[in-house]
Order: C-alpha cells, then sequence, then structure tokens
C-alpha cells in the first residue's frame, strides 16, 4: 500500500547529490522514502517469523523492528547532534504508547464494538512498561540531587555520563533477561503464534535479502535526512528538538504501525505486543546501545531528561498506557483517549519555546 513512495528514493539521491534544493525539500523526501522502506522491513520480519518458528522469528522482530530509529539515531550522534538523539528516543517510546497503539486501538474499535486479548502478555508487558519510566525517571533524579548538592556543572556531566553507561548495561542485562523469559523459559505464555501471517509467506532468502537491501537503504538515508535536519527545522521555523521528538519518531515508526492493520483484523494481542514491544525495546536495548556507541565515537551521551515536559510526558504516556492494557479488552474510546494526550504532547512540545 505505500510502495508508491518509493519513488521518492531516486527523487532524494537526485536532490541530495545533484540538485542541492532548500534542505527542508530533501528532509522531506528523505522521510518520505523511510516510510515505505520501515514497512517493508517489518513485512519481511513478519514472514521470516512464520519460516523460523515463533522463538527465531520473534527475536529477528525485536532486532528489526527498531531497526529504523537506531539508525537514524546513530548518525544523529554522529553529527554531534546528542539532544536530537535523546529526544528522539523518547518522542519514540512515547509514540509506540500513545500514536501507534492509540490509532490501531480506535481504527479496532470503529470496526469491532469491543476487543479483547490475552491479559497474560498486556500484564508482563505492562510491567516492563513501568521499569522503562523508571529507567529514565532515576537518571534525571539522579542529575537533579547532584545540582542540589552543589555540585559543578562539569563534575554533573562527568557523574551523569558514568551513570548512564552503568545503567545502559544493567538495562541491556535486563533486555537479555526479557528475551530469554519471552521466548525460551515461557515462550507458550507470551510468545506470538505464527498462524497470525495470512497468505503464502516469502523463501527465507527473500526475506534476509529484503531485510539487509532495506538496512542499507535506511543507512544511507538516514544520514541524509540527519544532514538536512538543522535546515529543515530552520526553514519551517521548527526546533531541532521537536523534530527529534515528534516528526523523526513518526517516520521511524511506519513499520510499528502495522498494529493498526492488525487491529482491523482483530487480532489486538498482535497488535499490543507491536508497539509496547516497541516501546520496551527501545528503552531497554536501543538506547543503552546508543551511550555505550557514544563513548566509542568520544562524544558521550547520558540518559538524563533535562526537559520536564518530555519527562512528564513520558510518565504519563506510561501510567495510561498500562492502564489501558491491564484490563483484557478495549474499545475505540480508549484508542481516542491515547491518541488524544498524544496531540496535546505534540503541541506543548511545538509551542515549546527554544532553550527550554
Amino acid at each position: 500500500m505505500l510502495n508508491w513512495l518509493l519513488i521518492f528514493v531516486p527523487i532524494t539521491a537526485l536532490l541530495e547529490y545533484f540538485v542541492h534544493p532548500a534542505d527542508w525539500m530533501i528532509f522531506t523526501c528523505a522521510a518520505l522514502s523511510i516510510i515505505p522502506i520501515a514497512a517493508l522491513m517489518g513485512e519481511a520480519t513478519e514472514n521470516l517469523a512464520v519460516k523460523t518458528g515463533p522463538t527465531i522469528g520473534g527475536l529477528l522482530n525485536a532486532t528489526f523492528g527498531n531497526a529504523t530509529e537506531l539508525i537514524i539515531a546513530f548518525f544523529a550522534l554522529r553529527s554531534g547532534k546528542i539532544d536530537v538523539v535523546k529526544a528522539s528516543i523518547t518522542g519514540s517510546m512515547i509514540a509506540n504508547m500513545l500514536l501507534v497503539l492509540g490509532l490501531a486501538l480506535f481504527l479496532g474499535g470503529l470496526k469491532y464494538k469491543k476487543q479483547v486479548f490475552n491479559k497474560n502478555v498486556a500484564g508482563a508487558l505492562s510491567s516492563l512498561l513501568i521499569i522503562v519510566m523508571i529507567a529514565f525517571l532515576v537518571p534525571a533524579i539522579f542529575d537533579f540531587t547532584e545540582k542540589v548538592q552543589g555540585i559543578t556543572a562539569t563534575q554533573a556531566l562527568i557523574s551523569d555520563e558514568n551513570f548512564s553507561l552503568a545503567a545502559a548495561v544493567v538495562l541491556i542485562g535486563l533486555y537479555i533477561c526479557n528475551i530469554i523469559f519471552s521466548l525460551f523459559t515461557h515462550k507458550d505464555l507470551l510468545s506470538a503464534s505464527t498462524e497470525e501471517h495470512e497468505g503464502e509467506s516469502w523463501p527465507v532468502k527473500r526475506g534476509v535479502a529484503t531485510l539487509v537491501v532495506a538496512t542499507l537503504a535506511v543507512a544511507w538515508l538516514s544520514e541524509v535526512l540527519v544532514g538536512s535536519l538543522e535546515g529543515f527545522s530552520h526553514q519551517l521555523g521548527l526546533t531541532e528538538v521537536f523534530a527529534g521528538l515528534i516528526i523523526i519518531p513518526i517516520i521511524g515508526n511506519a513499520a510499528e504501525h502495522a498494529a493498526s492493520v492488525f487491529a482491523l483484523k482483530n487480532k489486538l494481542d498482535l497488535a499490543i505486543q507491536i508497539a509496547l514491544g516497541a516501546t520496551i525495546q527501545i528503552a531497554l536495548l536501543v538506547a543503552p546501545i546508543l551511550v555505550i556507541a557514544s563513548y566509542a565515537m568520544g562524544r558521550p551521551m547520558d540518559l538524563v531528561i533535562h526537559r520536564p515536559l518530555e519527562l512528564v510526558g513520558l510518565f504519563g504516556a506510561t501510567l495510561i498506557t498500562a492502564s489501558v492494557a491491564r484490563d483484557g479488552e478495549t474499545n475505540w474510546l480508549e484508542g481516542a483517549m491515547l491518541l488524544g494526550v498524544y496531540l496535546l504532547l505534540a503541541l506543548a512540545f511545538f509551542f515549546l519555546p527554544v532553550g527550554v
């Protein structure tokens, strides 16, 4: 359905290397190019899951589900745009919980009066969401405590970076525990069924080749996207933080919007696993990997969220999403509430003055 957007891939190459127009044009074309490729990556991992079984297929979905966000953040990090990277991490989690899940519940609820899902799966994911909230709340409180104690800005920065590096190791450990729990020791309770796929599945070689080519394409487009981000933001009167919090996550979450398709098919368990599983992976794997990678690049990044609005947004999104996901049933109104909260946050970030 989104394949027609692939026409923007050659257009992006033409603009980037030959025409050199305004940055907003390059950014827009690169963003439109990433959307169908990210969706194709999601389709490829779904088809591979059918061939390889739920255990390996689940691992592939976990690995490639957030590949777009990771690649975009990597190039932003390499360019020294640490604020954009941190904003994109928070923005991706908020978008997955409120926009992706909200849209899925809303559209599914319009078609079905009430939809039900596995409370065991949702309960386990909701518990991990609380861990996600704690994972970003603790560094912020740690930084606040330092400032209250009168530590200098330089000392606080070093402490934040050291703490974040140690915390990254702990978070990756928790993610590994989650993989072992969901794919091995308790796979009968939590793993997705392979019967979710409809129609003839792709051969394994086709699925792997698609993932490799798509990943390379996203890597190149991400570099173009990040390179034009500053000009795009300036020309449209937006802050880079707004772009990182709202625009980039919407682009990077193109594959996750498959949750809406599954909700319309009344496969709500899979829709919830896509939206919440992606959120958990960003917090417990993607963000820690970026922290470790930042040290390797010589540009240390911490996990401290300095903007109170950003922290409150993440806190609120986690609480309302966990509340919606715990009771085992949902309707269109709950989806509308999630979308409404996301719209409020997007407007707040849009009107937030520069430097706040």
